[in-house]
């Protein structure tokens, strides 16, 4: 094997790695994610564990964030929840990725 192949196979084992890491942030990120809306939507429990798993089921729609933004805004919407504005479920999007990394890296 060359120099050249085994600095190609290290950059695609790196890729991989990186990619199998953001696939995991995200899933953590839907998942506290959902957590954050049963809780504004009134869920406990199990309902809100379910709720959760139904907010990360939704990311797999398509690609980007905005399959799961527009189920949190359905639900709010049909709740009555108004007040939960576009920017704040965003924000709480990108501040529980965040959370969802360092947990990651903390190996938690």
């Amino acid at each position: 094997m060359t120099t050249f192949d085994k600095r190609e196979e290290g950059f695609e084992k790196k890729f991989a790695h990186d990619e199998e890491l953001r696939f995991k942030a995200n899933a953590r990120r839907n998942k506290l994610l959902g957590l954050w809306a049963a809780d504004k939507l009134g869920l406990k429990g199990a309902e809100a564990d379910s709720y959760a798993k139904a907010v990360v089921i939704a990311d797999f729609e398509e690609a980007g964030d905005n399959d799961v933004y527009r189920k949190l805004r359905k639900d709010f919407d049909a709740k009555g929840l108004t007040d939960v504005s576009e920017q704040q479920i965003r924000r709480m999007m990108d501040d529980l990725l965040a959370k969802a990394i360092e947990e990651i890296k903390a190996g938690r």
